[in-house]
């Protein structure tokens, strides 16, 4: 076949238009696809991080339903810090009304909403379950509030961003929390084991990503933080494994 036939099959080639559009710059698609070169290492560190993006956004939309999932069936929220997860949803917050205020397509938020909604959906049960159920729908309630101010024009561009800088360290902090809690507990109580792997999985992955596509030495040091904070709740999942509140009481 001519080179001309293959341009023209490649004008034609959905499967092509997808790759260049998502995952790859067309010197690579013609590396892997006509040179056959599929070990060149620059199109390779440019494809991995191209799809380790799309795995963490895919894992971030659903990595709390596995948790919510095991509140709702253990119908109880003991070894859940409710701090914790008001840190959580303080830095995703601030990520979704930082991209609404500047009027970013929905695309490009999307996820965080869905985060907010599990995280606040956490809350709820960790107070339900505690026996504060009033206070549960005041804490959704107070954060629907909330929410509406920030992404009103009431709100000044200099908190908006503090709130967006806010976000790793936030995180870390809300890891921090729920790993002393885990510590003082003796166990991980209704903690979701899914949830939290895929955290730490999700969190090596952006150290990969920042460190790639962005060189900020701060901001790839901020993921590593975070996979260590990540990586010390993943730690107490296997040492507690078969530790439960009603063991601990027994030992003591």
């Amino acid at each position: 076949m001519s080179r001309n036939s293959t341009k023209r099959m490649d004008t034609m080639n959905p499967f092509k238009d997808f790759l260049l559009t998502h995952y790859m710059p067309e010197k690579c698609y013609n590396e892997f696809f006509h040179n056959f070169n599929l070990i060149h290492v620059p199109c390779l560190n440019i494809f991995l991080s191209k799809i380790l993006g799309v795995w963490i956004m895919l894992g971030t939309v659903v990595v709390k339903l596995p948790q919510i999932c095991k509140l709702l069936r253990a119908g109880g929220a003991e070894g859940l810090s409710f701090v914790s997860s008001l840190f959580e949803l303080f830095a995703i917050t601030g990520s979704m009304v930082y991209c609404i205020s500047l009027n970013f397509p929905i695309g490009a938020w999307g996820e965080s909403l869905f985060i907010v909604i599990q995280n606040l959906t956490i809350g709820f049960l960790i107070q339900h379950f505690g026996g504060s159920t009033l206070k549960g729908v005041g804490f959704v309630l107070i954060y629907c509030c909330l929410l509406s101010l920030l992404i009103s024009p009431l709100t000044p561009w200099s908190v908006v961003i503090l709130m967006e800088s806010s976000y790793m360290p936030a995180v870390i902090i809300a890891q921090l929390i729920q790993s002393g809690m885990n510590y003082r507990n003796g166990h991980t109580g209704q903690l979701s084991a899914v949830s939290v792997f895929l955290l730490f999985f999700g969190s090596l992955a952006r150290i990969h990503i920042s460190a790639k596509d962005t060189g900020d030495s701060l901001m790839t040091l901020t993921c590593v933080l975070a996979s260590c904070c990540n990586a010390v709740i993943a730690g107490q999942v296997l040492c507690y494994w078969n530790r439960s509140p009603s063991v601990k009481g027994k030992e003591e």
